[in-house]
């Protein structure tokens, strides 16, 4: 079968396409025939040794797909019978995606619902179940609230104002290209920003200034950077930035204005969460799948890349030329 294979951490270009045998079964785990795998900035990452967790090389990347099972061991015919030959499922492993078959722990894979695309169960996850962790469990935000959305034409900020919106928040949306804002706006977003362009900070104090108050409820900020300071200014009194990742950078913030202001700046890491509580996160992923199966949440249609092309899906990520998600197929 075919794989992208790190031989070793390095640059993305270092990636290459090579032909391995397929994978064998084991106890506790399932074989599935990959329809299409998500490419997610996670796995720039990993194959560039900056993760925090160190993958043994070689291996194949790749932290999420859909597919159809193949086979699955003994121990989980027994255990998990709804996971049987021919079930489409997601597979959430964290490795081993991006090839024409993958080998994964039962307990990562997932039957998907009929009304979800293959290119849509294949990058959802880490966007949207970040999205609801961050906004229910981290922020505990409340219908009414007001949001900026920073990098919000990525699929990571796409799934912050899709959640938002549905949790019935207003959504303000910031984005670097007309396309970007116009996904965002299509999702509900109330008015989108141009970050190259637009004074950001002044635009939604003056909208919350119509409701009395001196800037957003709530930040959520994907990129960090140099601009985050200028995130963190938007904030109103007790406002919350939410950390969610630093893909421009790590940001250096001013806590006097977060004294001053009784703001709060609060991490979110939904991977390290999910260790802890992986039932929980077991009945979220469902939820959130059936959300999407129902058209509740409605995540954006990948772009899609074939196997072969996948150092450049992840190239077009990496330097952000990508707007909503990416896919790559075998």
């Amino acid at each position: 079968m075919r794989a992208i294979r790190c031989l070793d951490y390095g640059p993305i270009d270092d990636l290459v396409l090579d032909e391995i045998a397929s994978p064998e079964v084991r106890p506790g785990t399932v074989k599935v025939r990959v329809r299409a795998a998500g490419v997610n900035y996670v796995d720039t990452l990993i194959v560039q040794g900056g993760y925090q967790v160190r993958t043994p090389t070689p291996f194949t990347p790749g932290w999420e797909c859909v597919g159809d099972i193949l086979e699955v061991a003994d121990d989980v015919a027994r255990d998990a019978p709804q996971l049987a030959p021919g079930t489409r499922v997601l597979v959430a492993s964290g490795e081993g995606a991006y090839a024409d078959e993958t080998i994964a722990p039962a307990h990562a894979v997932t039957p998907v619902p009929d009304g979800i695309s293959d290119g849509v169960a294949a990058t959802f996850v880490q966007s949207y179940m970040t999205a609801v962790f961050a906004l229910r469990h981290r922020a505990r935000a409340e219908r009414g609230q007001s949001m900026l959305v920073i990098g919000a034409g990525g699929g990571v900020g796409l799934a912050a104002v899709d959640v938002g919106v549905m949790m019935g928040l207003r959504v303000f949306a910031a984005a670097s290209s007309e396309e970007k804002r116009q996904l965002a706006l299509d999702r509900g977003a109330e008015a989108a920003f141009d970050v190259r362009d637009d004074d950001i900070k002044a635009a939604v104090r003056e909208l919350m200034a119509q409701e009395g108050k001196t800037g957003v409820d709530l930040v959520y900020d994907p990129v960090g950077g140099e601009q985050a300071e200028t995130w963190l200014r938007s904030l109103g009194d007790n406002g919350q930035f939410l950390v969610i990742g630093f893909v421009g950078g790590i940001p250096s913030l001013p806590l006097n204005h977060v004294l001053l202001r009784n703001r709060q700046v609060t991490g979110v890491e939904w991977g390290s969460w999910v260790g802890k509580h992986r039932a929980e996160n077991d009945a979220l992923l469902v939820e959130v799948m059936q959300l999407i199966a129902a058209g509740t949440l409605r995540p954006v249609e990948p772009t899609e890349y074939p196997l072969e092309r996948t150092v450049d899906a992840l190239r077009d990520l990496a330097e952000r030329r990508a707007a909503g998600k990416l896919v790559v197929v075998p």
